[in-house]
């Protein structure tokens, strides 16, 4: 919390400082502040900091989520998918904590659970205990995973077999067929671009979707949105991404919007394609603040048009 109050604070004295130069300047008038104003902004700056600490570590919400996609079969109208993302396991959000989160999850009976990334801030040494509750995630559909960035922070191979050992089928770079009524889906994941950095592999669509039809139903798990406009035209008809948390803070997601090609929080149509970005379940816990962009379980149903 002392971290979050000092970074509010400052952002108040440097608005504070603007108001006295724009005065100055444009109004040639002197203004100074007066110690009971900045004993006001303190207080202000502990509250907005106690406030975002309690949204970043309390059990989300589950955000709903309705989709028409245009090639779904009809089979799968009301086909439901639970998507958990940047839980970041850690001391700030433990067993405890991601056991809440997989209740939750389970509670909402989807037919699908796919995570997508960033599941643990720490080795599997140190945080092995934290991510156990993963095992009891359930669905008719199975639960499938992809690696985000952190994962290869912390030795994503490593990580990737124990995940794997809870019971998270990962789709790195591949694809599976699910099936239903006669008809099918492909679900597809690619890793992260940070991979090759760690001596991983890259993501690589094309060969996530090796050996299928443009005609099939896609929905895709990548970690990052900025990808969204070339999974469109790849015939992508749903990604799922997280990794923004949202901007964290009303405002910062303006700022964040650059990095990932304007993809931040919500629902985004880009081109036939829709693009979800969730706001995460969790938060990184060197930044662990969040005001007006609210933690989430996403739960989507797909609609046949």
């Amino acid at each position: 919390m002392d971290f979050g109050s000092v970074i509010f604070l400052a952002i108040m004295l440097l608005l504070q400082d603007s108001c006295f130069i724009f005065c100055r300047v444009f109004l040639h008038r002197s203004v100074t502040g007066r110690a009971g104003g900045r004993m006001l902004m303190l207080v202000a700056s502990c509250l907005l900091a106690a406030a975002g600490v309690h949204n970043a570590v309390k059990t989300p919400g589950v955000q709903r989520s309705e989709l028409t996609l245009r090639k779904l079969p009809r089979e799968f109208d009301g086909f439901t998918i639970v998507q958990l993302t940047d839980l970041h396991a850690s001391r700030l959000l433990p067993h405890s904590w991601m056991q809440s989160v997989m209740d939750k999850a389970n509670a909402l009976h989807p037919d699908l659970i796919v995570v997508t990334g960033d599941i643990a801030d720490g080795t599997v040494r140190n945080r092995r205990a934290d991510v156990s509750p993963l095992s009891s995630l359930k669905a008719p559909y199975g639960v499938y995973a992809i690696t985000g960035n952190h994962e290869y922070y912390f030795n994503a191979a490593a990580w990737t077999e124990e995940y794997t050992r809870l019971g998270l089928r990962f789709l790195n770079n591949s694809h599976v067929r699910l099936s239903k009524g006669g008809t099918s889906i492909v679900l597809a994941g690619v890793t992260d671009e940070v991979a090759p950095e760690y001596g991983g592999e890259g993501p690589d669509l094309m060969k996530a979707l090796s050996g299928e039809s443009v005609e099939d139903t896609v929905i895709l798990l990548n970690h990052r949105p900025g990808s969204a406009a070339y999974s469109a035209i790849t015939g992508v008809s749903l990604q799922l991404s997280g990794h923004t948390h949202g901007g964290m803070i009303s405002g910062l997601d303006t700022v964040a919007a650059p990095a990932n090609n304007g993809f931040v929080s919500g629902l985004y149509q880009v081109g036939d394609m829709a693009l979800y970005v969730s706001n995460g379940a969790g938060l990184w816990n060197g930044f662990p603040l969040r005001l007006g962009k609210p933690s989430e379980i996403t739960f989507i149903t797909l609609h046949a048009p």
